[in-house]
């Protein structure tokens, strides 16, 4: 689907974004490792997350969504029912993750104790994506994992069973693999030891200490001890502050902008896209801070800003990661050069990010160099518009929808539609804003 975005002369209102897609994975997966019953509210309706509850439907989890009553202003919820691992039963169907890399590598964990043989694979996305980083380190507690590529690609075969507890540093900083292995070590025999590179999301490790975890932090290291009797958790999932992301650089860049953004998830290692578009002098408030769920949350309002480069690298990529694209638009408005870093992770995302990124600014008239681990961006303070594609990658789409508004010219985008990925109402918003 084509999707045509004209540039206006302002931009103003106030919008809550989606339910943010990673606390609403765990929300489900977590809770259904525990017997009982729990309400999640607000639960992502990305189709990421459908594949998530897919998936577990197959190995015994009942759940369904609550439809608000009509005129009720309420969000939407889920209702999810699970025996607990212990009672899950082999999956008599493939278990598909689609197009989710969070979904494939958490229910590889969760499979890691279970004692049948279930087989999990993705689109055709998903399967070219290396899985090796979560199959070694389960193959080394116990598991038995097989697939396409020396056991690398999906569909991979995994027969849990009973797993031992190990000593193991994580190649590099995934908030996906460290979760995946935190719930294989939760049912394992013994003490597991994980020493991370550096920080990386922690939505995991917060919502199993709210459920009764034995999951300790110790700066970069986390010890995880079994047998913790996991109690279920009610979640209340805040808006996803990635999919804020986009209107963030959308105000900050544009000549004639206030948005606001409200419910936004803030935790620490997800919020480094404030810091670092506070750092280019974006004009940015924090208001009405407070704790949902273990998790922070507050309203963000953002204002027409004097942008400047910066660098972007080392620490900070792993919890910026998802925002890379959208930040080298702003780079592209921004007065001197912007360079990003160590962002090699992101050749092996929905796409290769920092070709796609590069290639499509730099058709709408961006200056944007790739490098061998990230980008150098040249900011002009405009674009020119055109004709460009979204590689069947939701982020670049929605950049590139972000780009529209602010070029010089009409913004096409080809493959539009997989905004919806994430953010299933982005191009509404984009259209609320430019109503006010």
């Amino acid at each position: 689907m084509k999707r045509s975005v004209h540039p206006v002369k302002k931009l103003a209102g106030t919008l809550t974004p989606p339910a943010d897609k990673s606390v609403s994975h765990r929300a489900a997966i977590l809770n259904s490792l525990a017997p009982g019953e729990v309400v999640i509210d607000n639960f992502s309706e990305g189709d990421d997350c459908r594949s998530t509850l897919q998936c577990l439907r197959l190995l015994g989890v009942t759940a369904e969504k609550i439809t608000p009553k009509e005129d009720s202003y309420d969000t939407p919820k889920l209702r999810l029912s699970s025996p607990g691992l212990e009672n899950f039963h082999e999956p008599d169907d493939i278990l598909n993750a689609g197009n989710s890399g969070t979904t494939m590598r958490f229910i590889l964990g969760l499979l890691g104790s279970t004692p049948f043989t279930s087989v999990v694979t993705g689109d055709r996305s998903l399967r070219t994506r290396p899985m090796e980083r979560i199959v070694q380190p389960l193959r080394l507690m116990g598991a038995h994992v097989m697939g396409r590529s020396n056991d690398s690609l999906a569909p991979l075969t995994i027969r849990g069973g009973e797993l031992t507890g190990m000593e193991y540093t994580l190649p590099v900083a995934s908030a996906q693999v460290k979760s995946s292995l935190i719930m294989a070590a939760l049912f394992a025999n013994g003490t597991t030891m994980l020493h991370q590179p550096a920080l990386s999301r922690d939505h995991t490790e917060r919502m199993l200490w709210a459920m009764g975890a034995n999951v300790v932090e110790d700066g970069l290291v986390l010890v995880i001890k079994p047998g913790s009797k996991l109690k279920p958790l009610n979640v209340n999932v805040s808006g996803d502050i990635s999919s804020a992301a986009f209107w963030m650089v959308a105000a900050a860049a544009h000549p004639n902008a206030s948005v606001k953004l409200t419910n936004v998830g803030v935790n620490p290692t997800r919020s480094a896209v404030l810091d670092i578009l506070k750092a280019m002098g974006g004009r940015i408030q924090v208001e009405n801070p407070r704790m949902e769920g273990g998790e922070p949350v507050a309203d963000i309002l953002i204002e027409s800003s004097d942008l400047h480069g910066v660098e972007i690298a080392g620490d900070q990529i792993p919890i910026v990661q998802d925002e890379i694209p959208v930040l080298a638009l702003a780079a592209c408005f921004a007065k001197g050069t912007t360079v990003i870093r160590d962002a090699q992770e992101l050749r092996i995302k929905e796409s290769d990010r920092l070709q796609a990124t590069a290639r499509e600014l730099s058709r709408l008239g961006g200056r944007v160099r790739e490098l061998p681990d990230g980008l150098a961006i040249e900011g002009t303070g405009s674009l020119k518009g055109g004709t460009c594609r979204s590689y069947g990658d939701h982020r670049i789409a929605m950049t590139l929808g972000v780009a529209g508004l602010l070029a010089d010219e009409e913004v096409v985008i080809q493959g539009a539609e997989v905004a919806s990925i994430t953010y299933p109402n982005f191009w509404e918003d984009l259209i609320t804003l430019t109503s006010s």
